[in-house]
């Protein structure tokens, strides 16, 4: 009998601490989604991610993300300006690079009435005659995805430089190609194509100026669609027999009705070429959300702000 009652305690014992640690074992299960249950809650506050515009190894400017650890305009401006400049930063991924030359300081930034006023180190002239232009796409896109900007300033020294003296916005493009054969009818419409680098995706935005007076929309599905692409090291997924029914803009919403083509082998709808069409969208029009739909049923919105 005594036997009998020490092995019963001995199992619940046993029994009593294997579910306490299941129990403490919970938390860790399901650690992925807090975190990213987090990051949502983050980005209400303000605190969250903000593209950033980095070179890759053929100077093409690409887009990536940061962590803003600020709800302060300028500090988040100074870190995205941290992040543009050449160091030691192991955080810029691999094939990546930044634009702003080396030791270049920031001496003030102003956040004003919706323009944003940067004065620079002389440093930052000392940036290589071919990636100046670039450099500066990659400070004002980067700056401008904070939202709520309408423009920027750059002085050099508590002086605005004769080639930055206007205010700039994106209306200065982003890896700037010209397809043109006449000054009529030219077109400007900015597309995102992807680049894989070291095994990761990235998009990249290229503003093309055409001799084309379509609508951009229909340019934008043109361009992805087509088996030629100027750019030979960035690429679409976007399925060739992939056709736009029709389009509208509606309520800060652009919809875009596709036939069955535009799904994958395993009729899904790709990341990848939501993510193309959706960005190309909100560079060229004034929208918060493109809902996709396939023979006029919804498949997936995204969200300017989320997306």
């Amino acid at each position: 009998m005594l036997k009998k009652k020490a092995l019963r305690k001995i199992f619940i014992t046993t029994l009593t601490a294997f579910i306490l640690l299941v129990v403490y074992s919970i938390p860790n299960m399901y650690q992925e989604d807090t975190l990213k249950t987090n990051l949502e809650v983050e980005y209400i506050t303000g605190i969250g991610t903000n593209t950033i515009y980095l070179l890759d190894r053929d100077n093409y400017l690409v887009k990536t993300n940061i962590l803003l650890d600020s709800t302060n305009k300028e500090e988040q401006i100074k870190l995205i300006l941290k992040n543009l400049t050449k160091s030691n930063n192991d955080k810029i991924p691999n094939g990546l690079k930044a634009t702003i030359p080396s030791g270049t300081k920031v001496y003030e930034i102003i956040f004003d009435e919706g323009y944003v006023t940067i004065n620079f180190s002389k440093k930052i002239l000392k940036q290589e005659e071919k990636l100046k232009e670039r450099m500066i796409e990659s400070i004002v896109y980067s700056i401008m995805d904070l939202g709520d900007i309408n423009g920027i300033i750059i002085e050099v020294e508590g002086e605005v430089p004769s080639e930055y003296s206007k205010v700039l916005d994106k209306s200065i493009g982003i890896n700037k190609t010209y397809n043109i054969t006449s000054r009529n009818n030219i077109n400007k419409v900015v597309i995102y194509y992807l680049e894989n680098l070291d095994g990761n995706h990235y998009y990249v935005p290229v503003t093309k100026y055409l001799n084309n007076s379509e609508d951009k929309i229909k340019i934008i599905v043109e361009e992805l669609t087509t088996s030629y692409i100027y750019e030979s090291n960035l690429m679409s997924f976007l399925n060739s027999n992939a056709k736009l029914i029709d389009y509208k803009e509606q309520e800060n919403t652009m919809l875009m009705n596709f036939n069955n083509a535009i799904f994958d082998k395993d009729n899904k709808l790709l990341e990848e070429v939501s993510y193309t069409l959706a960005y190309s969208v909100f560079d060229n029009y004034d929208v918060s959300e493109v809902l996709i739909q396939v023979n006029g049923n919804d498949v997936k919105k995204i969200d300017r702000k989320t997306g």
